[in-house]
């Protein structure tokens, strides 16, 4: 079956069969890549990035950093770019026309093909994408950190990875997520970003999404869903551990907070950038690649520090046409408690402001750390209960990662052992 992602492009998946990829890979220089760019090649052969085939060129560069489209006009707001240093060029003698074969952990991941080698300003890409040219933005930072040189071409996975437990039952490529929602009778289907656990706040902005997402639609029959897509990648000490994440969002459905027909927890593989408003253009792009027809954005939507305004991420679906995506942003305010109310409410109709009492985000991790179980009003006792569980099991006994956690823990993916 034929499905169409983003920019009207067919969603294609660039995976080699077995014999063929043995017979492709003989003879090509072998190139070792770091996690960053393992994730992307997954993102960019099973059609996630879709309409990219491999690592953007100078010309799709320049007009992402200028324009927030690619060379061929369509709308992309961040540089999906494969670094390399000049060194490594000249010791393998890499030329453009030539083909690569990308190791990853030893073993032979994809194929790159060497449409153009360029340079490009590191300095002048943060400004353009984040905004500022601050290190401080992590997302600059990953920008400064490139290599002098890089490489544009499409890619071919020969070898595709092994995703680990428990998060093999959460991976679905778009084509099989579709399908997903197809056996589910899901005819709009709203997408919640997320990288923490969930608490009742994040609950509520769901539920809210599904509402407004739900709309005119008849309600004899469930036809809307809410699929919380968590983003796992690069982690940083202090961030939730991703086990954690995955599976306590999994457990609202699992204890009933969601009906069995209305919500789905899965997973994509990205390194968040941090990019604030851009970065939300760039979920919406993901998830309409899933085929998910809405999606939630809520307060500060993939922001950091003070670097944008907490409301930017809603304001930049203004900039573009309708056309340019086809799926709908579903602008949210915050949910807060209300002793008032008595209750977890909505900021936008809630007339207590001031009595209010938001969920931070250092009130939250010091509930978890203390290990107290909280009110049911801030963490339903099934998730409390089973973030604990994670720390034991997956955390070396801390829900948040720890330097131990980022050397000893089980891996997302492996690649299988393949001769080259």
């Amino acid at each position: 079956m034929t499905y169409i992602g983003h920019g009207g492009k067919e969603i294609v998946e660039r995976v080699l069969e077995p014999e063929k990829a043995a017979e492709a890979i003989k003879g090509l220089t072998p190139v070792p890549i770091r996690g960053q760019i393992a994730r992307e090649i997954i993102d960019i052969a099973y059609g996630f990035f879709t309409p990219l085939e491999g690592f953007m060129t100078r010309a799709d560069v320049e007009g992402v950093c200028n324009e927030m489209k690619l060379a061929n006009g369509i709308l992309w707001p961040i540089p999906i770019v494969f670094d390399i240093s000049t060194e490594e060029i000249n010791e393998k003698g890499i030329k453009e026309g030539d083909k690569l074969l990308l190791t990853y952990q030893d073993k032979p991941m994809a194929i790159l093909e060497v449409e153009e080698i360029f340079t490009y300003d590191k300095q002048e890409m943060a400004l353009k994408v984040y905004g500022t040219t601050e290190d401080k933005h992590p997302g600059v930072a990953r920008t400064y950190n490139y290599k002098d040189k890089f490489i544009g071409g499409k890619i071919t996975l020969v070898n595709p990875p092994k995703i680990n437990p428990p998060f093999d039952e959460f991976f679905f490529t778009p084509k099989q997520m579709r399908q997903k929602f197809a056996e589910k009778g899901w005819q709009r289907i709203v997408a919640h970003q997320t990288r923490n656990v969930p608490h009742t706040g994040h609950e509520w902005l769901m539920k809210g999404a599904w509402l407004s997402a739900h709309g005119e639609l008849p309600v004899e029959k469930t036809v809307t869903g809410v699929l919380v897509n968590a983003i796992i990648g690069e982690k940083r000490k202090g961030d939730y551990i991703d086990e954690a994440i995955v599976l306590c969002h999994d457990v609202l459905r699992k204890a009933g907070y969601f009906r069995e027909d209305v919500h789905m927890t899965s997973i994509t593989l990205w390194d968040m950038r941090y990019a604030g408003p851009k970065e939300a253009v760039f979920h919406a792009i993901l998830r309409s690649n899933l085929g998910l027809t809405h999606h939630m954005f809520g307060r500060d939507h993939a922001g950091v520090g003070t670097y944008y305004d907490p409301y930017d991420a809603h304001r930049i679906f203004d900039q573009f046409p309708e056309d340019a995506l086809n799926i709908k942003p579903v602008r949210v305010l915050a949910w807060w408690y209300c002793p008032v109310c008595g209750e977890v409410t909505y900021s936008g109709l809630c007339g207590h402001k001031e009595q209010s009492q938001n969920f931070s985000g250092t009130l939250i991790r010091s509930i978890i750390q203390d290990g107290v179980k909280p009110p049911r009003l801030i963490f339903r006792p099934e998730v409390f209960d089973l973030i604990m569980e994670c720390a034991e099991k997956y955390g070396f006994g801390s829900a948040f990662v720890t330097d131990k956690y980022l050397k000893e823990r089980n891996p997302v993916f492996t690649l299988p052992d393949m001769k080259y």
